[in-house]
């Protein structure tokens, strides 16, 4: 939040900015749409996160519903660029209680972690079960004659 978390505060327009940004990088050197994957923050748990922030003499410094806002501009900025967005904050709140993703309301927990990997191998194995082989299995491959196979 601007007010209580000034330091680290980016405007929202500011985020979307700078996410197009970095796709037009990308691009630039010849990465294109369909290898970048956006993913938005996970949602926050503002009980436990406001705990963190009170052991520091401070007050709840960010909102769910705030990162909410910045989650649906990083899908926006993905439907604007032709890329790929794992909607992490809508993914971990869908129908449970995402409190166990998170170690301390805001960042990830291992269970948080192996969420997210799950999510993104499942896009990853999609996009890599397309590409060709370049070199043969290596069970196929003449450990007598590793040349051959290779021709």
């Amino acid at each position: 939040l601007p007010d209580l978390n000034p330091k680290q505060h980016v405007p929202l327009e500011e985020y979307a900015a700078n996410l197009k940004s970095m796709i037009q990088y990308l691009k630039s050197v010849d990465i294109t749409e369909d290898r970048i994957i956006l993913i938005t923050p996970p949602p926050l748990q503002e009980s436990a996160w406001e705990k963190e922030c009170v052991a520091k003499g401070d007050k709840l410094n960010r909102r769910n519903a705030t990162t909410g806002e910045y989650a649906q501009a990083c899908v926006q900025v993905a439907r604007d660029c032709g890329t790929d967005v794992l909607d992490l904050w809508t993914l971990m709140q869908n129908n449970q209680d995402f409190s166990s993703y998170l170690s301390d309301g805001l960042h990830l927990s291992a269970k948080g972690n192996s969420f997210l990997a799950a999510q993104l191998w499942s896009r990853l194995d999609k996009k890599l079960a397309a590409l060709p082989w370049l070199l043969p299995y290596w069970r196929d491959v003449d450990n007598l004659d590793p040349e051959a196979s290779l021709l």
